[in-house]
């Protein structure tokens, strides 16, 4: 307990010594002892494990265990979903909510509401999960990247218009990390445009734009619970609307094209099965008893944990856009520069930061040089629907050479790490600071 105090009362005080101007070289007249990088046989900032996830409580047990009494297990015959979706959609301020199987199937019912299909071009970022563009590739439609802004790890609404053309079918942001895309400025594009929104949301549980939830903002948003998320039932999603034709659309195809929910033979349009269980609905709303506190925690631990970090050269936390009235912290993200710490790798610097027992880990890469995408377009399904031409021309149009960057900078930490305390938000800041002090040997090693 000594020397967890020593070092944390180490990184206060270079933290302090940095705000008054003086050099971060001066750290070993303050470093008494334990200097030496773990990863170089030194004693780690720390040893014991961050909080485990999910969180499990008596009331989940109780639920889980009253559908499986019930043998109600499909919504068709029970009312857990109805009873989630009603709660999760007041939550949000949404007038629908729609319980699906996942994320990627809420998005993929979404685009189905929003009539995406063949020949049709939407607007994604190239900073984000597959499943943003796998659902737009299972509708024969192009994902037209965006470049990302670095210092948000956002889309960059400023270039969504240059990517506009009349196959335009609709813009798809994602509120990447649980901070939210310029919504300002993509809402105005899309209404001058008459093009749809679609929220990619999947990331972002309870995240706010101006005071107003998430997904409610656009034509649709969709969220995940898979297991990783901030509201989780191992796998699920939600598609949340305002608008009646949208939500009647995609209760039909989420239904095998049904025109009611209830269980006949009369099927009005194509669809799939992408019901939500009963056993997903029932523990989605016990766990979304939990949710909002749990994210108070991980904004007070994040605010502060960007207060340490931002005072070390070289390390820039993720900006938030002045509309962004809460980040959900599904990810802590910062930018990482090699200079300031000797010129030092990216990998070299994680592997360094996890030997003091920090789970720091690197970000996406470049979804739009990923090998699904020439397979995709070089399918004899895309050739079927777009030309040579228009399809070397859609090569030519993603190069996204910010994201570029930003794929060798990009640094995380999961939600999960923010719902420590103080003190553990302490021994992230001084084992970064450890790794900067010691980065000319790291360098080398």
């Amino acid at each position: 307990m000594t020397d967890d105090l020593n070092r944390r009362d180490f990184g206060k005080t270079l933290v302090r010594a940095a705000g008054a101007g003086m050099a971060l070289a001066s750290a070993p007249a303050i470093l008494a002892r334990d200097a030496r990088p773990a990863v170089l046989g030194g004693k780690p900032i720390r040893t014991q494990a961050f909080p485990s996830w999910p969180r499990i409580a008596k009331n989940d047990g109780e639920a889980w265990a009253e559908v499986l009494q019930s043998k109600a297990w499909c919504r068709l015959d029970g009312n857990h979903v109805t009873k989630f979706e009603q709660a999760w959609g007041g939550a949000l301020g949404a007038k629908h909510c729609l319980g699906t199987t996942s994320g990627t199937t809420a998005l993929l019912t979404a685009l189905n509401a929003l009539d995406v299909g063949p020949g049709d071009e939407v607007i994604v970022p190239p900073y984000t999960f597959v499943a943003t563009i796998n659902v737009v590739l299972m509708q024969f439609a192009l994902p037209v990247f965006v470049d990302s802004d670095r210092e948000t790890f956002q889309i960059d609404a400023n270039k969504i218009e240059a990517a506009i053309t009349p196959r335009t079918r609709a813009i798809m942001p994602v509120h990447l990390g649980g901070s939210v895309a310029d919504m300002d400025k993509i809402l105005a594009i899309a209404k001058a445009r008459n093009i749809p929104v679609l929220e990619d949301a999947c990331q972002a549980h309870l995240a706010e734009w101006r005071g107003k939830k998430v997904s409610t903002l656009g034509d649709a948003g969709c969220f995940s619970f898979q297991g990783s998320k901030n509201l989780n039932s191992g796998e699920g999603g939600a598609l949340l609307t305002n608008d009646d034709g949208v939500h009647e659309r995609a209760l039909s195809f989420h239904n095998n094209g049904r025109g009611e929910t209830t269980y006949n033979y009369s099927f009005v349009r194509n669809g799939c099965n992408h019901r939500m269980t009963e056993f997903q609905g029932a523990l989605l709303t016990t766990q979304l008893s939990r949710l909002e506190a749990q994210a108070r925690t991980r904004e007070q631990n994040a605010q502060y944990l960007t207060s340490r970090l931002k005072e070390i050269p070289g390390i820039s936390p993720a900006r938030m856009y002045d509309g962004c009235t809460r980040n959900a912290y599904h990810l802590y993200m910062f930018r990482y520069a090699p200079q300031p710490f000797a010129g030092m790798p990216l990998d070299k610097f994680l592997k360094a930061v996890k030997a003091e027992g920090i789970p720091a880990g690197a970000g996406y890469g470049p979804l739009n040089k990923e090998p699904v995408i020439e397979a995709s377009i070089g399918s004899r399904h895309f050739r079927k629907v777009f030309s040579e031409a228009e399809l070397a021309s859609y090569r030519e149009r993603i190069q996204c050479p910010e994201n570029d960057r930003l794929c060798q900078e990009g640094v995380w930490l999961a939600q999960t790490v923010m719902l420590g305390t103080k003190a553990d938000m302490d021994d992230i800041a001084n084992a970064v600071l450890k790794v900067h002090k010691n980065a000319a040997e790291l360098a080398r090693s």
